[in-house]
C-alpha cells in the first residue's frame, strides 16, 4: 500500500501526495451574516459572525451543536427568507446580513435521482443540448423529429417495453428491487426508428455511452455543451458516462455532480453554499477534487459553510467557527473563531490542538507551546 508509485492511498500514507493548506487566507471585504441569539437545542444563546465571501468551517466534537447552528438555524431561517420555504427554523432572535445573498444552497451526498432514467446529463441540463443537436441533424428534420422525440421521458422515441429506463423492474417482495436489462432495446432506451439519427456517426444512445472525457473531443463545437463537461471534468467526474444511471453512482460522485452543475450556472457572486460532513466516505484524492471545486465557488464571489472534522478541509479553511467545549449539554458555546492559525493557537480549542499538530508538521516548526 505505501508504494507511492503503485497506489494512490499508498502516496498520500507516505506523504508523497498531500493536500497542502493555502498559502494565504482570504480577507473578509464583502460583510458578515450575524446570527444572534442561536438558543436553539444546546446553543448558550451565542451570537456567531460567517464572514461572506470566504470559505468556513464550523468544527467541534460531535453534539457540540454545529448542525443546529447550520442546518436547523441558518438554512432554514434563509430558506424561509429567500424561499418563502415552510421548515421552522430552530430558535434564535435574528440573522442580520441576509440582504447580501441572493441564494442559499444545500449540497449533500443524498442521490441526484432516485430512478434508472436520472443521471448526470439530465441533472445538469447537459441532455437538453443534446436532444436539440440530434433534432437539428437533416435526417431529423426530414422525417419531422423534435428534440422531445430524443427524450426517454416521453412516448414517442423512446423504447415503450421499459419506458426508456433501458432496463426492467422486478418487484421483490421484502427485498430491493433487481433491475433486468429490457430485452426489447437490449438498454438502449430508444426505439430503432429514433437510433437511425446519427451524429458523427453516433446515435444519441451511443452518445449517452460516451464517458465525459470521451464526448469532449466530439462535442466541443457545441459551447453550450462543452462548457458543462468542461464542469464535470474540473470536479474530477471525466470517467462517468453521461447516461450512467443515478442510482450506481456514490454519495460523493452524486454531490460532485451538485457542485458541476453550481459551476457552470451563471452565478451572480452572492450564494451561500451550506454543506454538512462533505467529505464523509471520501478518499484523500476525491476529497482534494472537492476542495478545489469549493474554492472556484469561492473564487467566483460566493460563500462556503462546511460543517466537518476532516483536519484537511479544516486546514484549508478561510475561517473557522469552533464550538464546544464538549457535547450535549457541555457544548453549544463558541471555543475559538478565526483563521486556522488562529485556532491552532488557541489553548482552549480541541479542533486547534490537533490542528496545530498538523500546521506544524508542514511548516517544520511547532504552533504551540509544548505545555499547550
Amino acid at each position: 500500500m505505501e508504494a507511492p508509485n503503485k497506489s494512490i492511498t499508498g502516496a498520500y500514507l507516505t506523504g508523497a501526495r498531500s493536500i497542502p493548506s493555502p498559502k494565504s487566507r482570504r480577507p473578509a471585504l464583502k460583510g458578515d451574516l450575524v446570527i444572534r441569539g442561536a438558543r436553539a437545542n444546546n446553543l448558550k444563546d451565542i451570537d456567531v459572525t460567517i464572514p461572506l465571501g470566504l470559505f468556513t468551517a464550523v468544527t467541534g466534537v460531535s453534539g457540540s451543536g454545529k448542525s443546529t447552528l447550520v442546518n436547523d438555524i441558518l438554512y432554514k431561517s434563509l430558506a424561509r427568507t429567500l424561499y418563502k420555504a415552510g421548515d421552522e427554523p430552530g430558535a434564535h432572535t435574528r440573522i442580520e446580513g441576509i440582504e447580501l445573498i441572493d441564494k442559499v444552497i444545500e449540497i449533500d451526498q443524498s442521490p441526484i435521482g432516485r430512478t434508472p432514467r436520472s443521471n448526470p446529463a439530465t441533472y445538469t441540463g447537459l441532455f437538453t443540448f443534446i436532444r436539440d443537436l440530434f433534432a437539428m441533424m437533416p435526417e431529423a428534420k426530414t422525417r419531422g423529429f423534435r428534440p422531445g422525440r430524443f427524450s426517454f421521458n416521453v412516448k414517442g422515441g423512446r423504447c415503450e417495453a421499459c419506458q426508456g429506463d433501458g432496463v426492467i423492474a422486478i418487484e421483490m417482495h421484502f427485498l430491493p428491487d433487481v433491475y433486468v436489462t429490457c430485452e426489447q432495446c437490449k438498454g438502449r432506451r430508444y426505439n430503432r426508428e429514433t437510433l437511425e439519427i446519427k451524429y458523427r456517426g453516433k446515435s444519441i444512445a451511443d452518445v449517452l455511452d460516451l464517458t465525459v472525457d470521451q464526448a469532449l473531443p466530439q462535442l466541443e463545437n457545441f459551447p453550450a455543451i462543452a462548457n458543462k463537461l468542461r464542469t464535470l471534468q474540473d470536479v474530477g467526474l471525466g470517467y462517468i458516462e453521461l447516461g450512467q444511471s443515478a442510482t450506481t453512482l456514490s454519495g460523493g460522485e452524486a454531490q460532485r455532480v451538485k457542485l458541476a452543475k453550481e459551476l457552470s450556472k451563471r452565478g451572480t457572486g452572492r450564494t451561500l453554499y451550506i454543506l454538512d460532513e462533505p467529505t464523509t466516505g471520501l478518499h484523500f484524492e476525491d476529497t482534494h477534487k472537492l476542495l478545489d471545486v469549493l474554492n472556484k465557488l469561492v473564487e467566483q464571489g460566493n460563500t462556503i459553510v462546511v460543517i466537518e472534522h476532516n483536519l484537511d478541509v479544516i486546514k484549508s479553511a478561510d475561517y473557522v467557527i469552533d464550538l464546544g467545549p464538549e457535547g450535549g449539554a457541555g457544548g453549544g458555546r463558541i471555543i475559538a473563531a478565526g483563521t486556522p492559525e488562529e485556532i491552532a493557537h488557541n489553548e482552549q480549542s480541541s479542533t486547534g490542538r490537533f490542528l496545530a499538530g498538523l500546521l506544524a508538521a508542514e511548516q517544520g516548526r511547532p504552533i504551540r507551546s509544548a505545555a499547550g
